[in-house]
């Protein structure tokens, strides 16, 4: 999820909305970098179009997290292959997401948002008509691909086509409210359409219409981008491709090394695990040194090695390492052990949505009066409290208990699961906890910055958050993964007596389930122990974001929201202006 474009919202009385945009014709041209012009460009359509767009890309990082249970039972996905369904998003959408924007300078920021909506809209199609577990995992990795062109060019976009001043930070706004928008609608439109086993009479596999919805979306913006939007001037500098094959492989290198780490035929002595883990480390070693080298790197190494953006950077890191964890393990957990259908498992969220705006909206306000460190560090402990909470999950996992109600053809939590007590109040407070954070994270991602370094240091706190996302489900699911694999082992034997017993075919498929019962049943009685493992050591990186938040953050308020002057001196710059929106 791209919660750093929440950061601009309400930070100051110039992004307030007025009910219309001035036409291009009426407010000039739009002022940019490139110099490009406006002219005859609709400021309304192009808003509309941009906004449309990136809501689409950050409703998809959550609308799968509702399918899961329903992929794996339909391509029968190990768990551990089913994290790859987020995961592979993460880490193209994350891992390319610089190098997407470096892209846009050089072709032409329209240009490369026009191809990555038909990349994203292609790998929609392919994902929502895949056969096999390998076809699904390719579409979804494709559509990263997709979104890393698309994303960094929308929010660039914007500084094309509109003016400095009203109308630009009135389109900025509207920008941030869409990415707001999306992470709460993510799980609610991916529970409905999940949910959804016929249209006009024709039968249909719902988790398949949470990836076939983005295809038109994606082909009719891509046919209105060259109508709606102006283009940007090119920047000719050379492109770091060293540099970007050696980060981008890296990363893929380590998740997928301690993913490996999960699997029952892995573990962490695993020579997979080893080598990977070990060749991901190298070659981001080798990014580094690159980058220090180079005369045009990707990601120029004065963006983190200030105080306050490093800080900023780290501490996010290991939040998002966190808080993908509650998405994957809960959005499964209240269908497949609860028993939610998966509307009502979307809707299950919406007091983590809510509860995100309102922390962002007070995080606004706090910013100007209280130092960034105490409020960071107050919003990760509460984040770290409400993951606790769900550590804490008390459901009757006992093997003649998971017998009987699966024999019952209920989920395994039954009486013992409140959704009042057990969910609300954690998701609550740990969306309250993330909203104080992700304004302040954002502001100080861009202290000091300068000019025009802004858009690469808007775009490392992105990459930040979905790499961590990534990096963070791996090592989750391999912590969940371990604690279930260890409590099948340890219960196989007497699940199997029960069902016998019962007068049960073990191996007999469960209609709608796609398991045997011997396979449903172990996966009740072991999933909870293994998701909740899972969340007291995401409470755990939590709780490390806020350490690292108090112990080396220094920013004064007055200070925030600074971008240097260019290098040649001179009055300060659009980026400035725009950066204090």
């Amino acid at each position: 999820m791209q919660w750093a474009a929440l950061g601009p919202l309400h930070l100051s009385p110039r992004t307030t909305m007025s009910n219309s945009l001035p036409d291009a014709a009426a407010s000039g041209p739009a002022a940019s970098p490139s110099g490009a012009s406006a002219a005859g460009v609709s400021l309304r359509k192009a808003l509309v179009l941009i906004s449309v767009v990136q809501l689409m890309l950050v409703l998809d990082a959550t609308i799968t997290n509702i399918a899961l249970p329903h992929v794996a039972r339909d391509l029968d996905l190990s768990q551990a292959a089913l994290t790859w369904m987020v995961t592979a998003y993460a880490l193209t959408f994350g891992g390319l997401l610089i190098l997407g924007g470096r892209l846009g300078d050089m072709l032409g920021r329209r240009r490369t948002f026009t191809i990555g909506l038909i990349i994203f809209g292609t790998a929609s199609l392919l994902g929502g008509f895949a056969t096999e577990g390998w076809m699904l995992l390719f579409a979804r990795g494709l559509q990263g691909v997709g979104a890393a062109l698309a994303s960094p060019a929308a929010l660039a976009l914007i500084t094309t086509n509109f003016p400095a001043g009203p109308p630009r930070n009135k389109a900025m706004g509207i920008y941030a409210g869409m990415s707001g928008i999306g992470a709460a609608m993510g799980l609610l439109v991916g529970g409905w359409l999940t949910g959804i086993d016929s249209i006009f009479g024709m039968e249909v596999t719902g988790w398949r219409l949470t990836l076939l919805i983005n295809a038109p979306i994606g082909f009719i913006a891509a046919l209105l981008a060259p109508r709606w939007l102006a283009e940007s001037a090119r920047n000719r500098n050379p492109l770091d491709i060293p540099g970007a094959l050696t980060g981008t492989l890296g990363m893929f290198a380590l998740v997928y090394g301690l993913t490996k780490a999960g699997d029952a035929d892995g573990g962490w002595t695993h020579p997979q695990t080893i080598i990977f883990g070990l060749l991901g480390i190298a070659l981001i070693v080798l990014f580094l040194v690159i980058e220090k080298r180079v005369e045009h790197p990707l990601l120029p190494l004065r963006i983190i090695k200030d105080r306050t953006r490093g800080t900023s950077f780290a501490a996010m890191l290991f939040a998002s390492m966190a808080m993908m964890s509650m998405f994957y393990f809960n959005g499964q957990f209240v269908q497949r052990i609860v028993g939610f259908e998966p509307f009502n498992a979307g809707l299950a969220f919406l007091p983590f949505s809510m509860s995100v705006m309102v922390g962002t909206i007070a995080a606004s306000q706090l910013v100007a009066r209280f130092s960034i460190r105490w409020i960071t560090g107050a919003g990760t402990l509460l984040a770290a409290g409400g993951l606790y909470g769900f550590s804490r999950y008390e459901v009757d996992d006992s093997p003649a208990h998971a017998v009987a109600r699966t024999l019952a053809g209920e989920g395994v939590g039954g009486d013992s699961f409140t959704y009042l007590t057990d969910l609300f109040p954690f998701l609550a407070l740990m969306g309250l906890g993330m909203g104080l954070v992700f304004v302040p994270m954002t502001l100080t991602a861009i202290h000091n910055i300068r000019a025009e370094d802004q858009g690469v240091g808007s775009s490392v706190l992105n990459t930040v958050t979905q790499i961590g996302g990534a990096f963070g489900l791996g090592l989750l699911s391999t912590v969940s993964l371990h604690f279930i694999n260890d409590r099948s082992d340890a219960v196989i034997g007497e699940v199997r007596g029960l069902l016998e017993a019962s007068g049960v075919d073990p191996d007999m498929v469960v209609p709608g389930a796609g398991q045997t019962m011997l396979d449903t049943v172990l996966f009740q009685t072991s999933f909870t122990e293994g998701a909740t493992a899972a969340f007291m050591a995401a409470a755990g990186l939590m709780i490390l974001a806020s350490i690292v938040m108090v112990s080396f953050m220094r920013v004064q308020p007055a200070e925030l929201g600074q971008v240097r002057k260019q290098r040649g001196g001179g009055e300060p710059t659009e980026a400035a202006e725009t950066a204090a929106v």
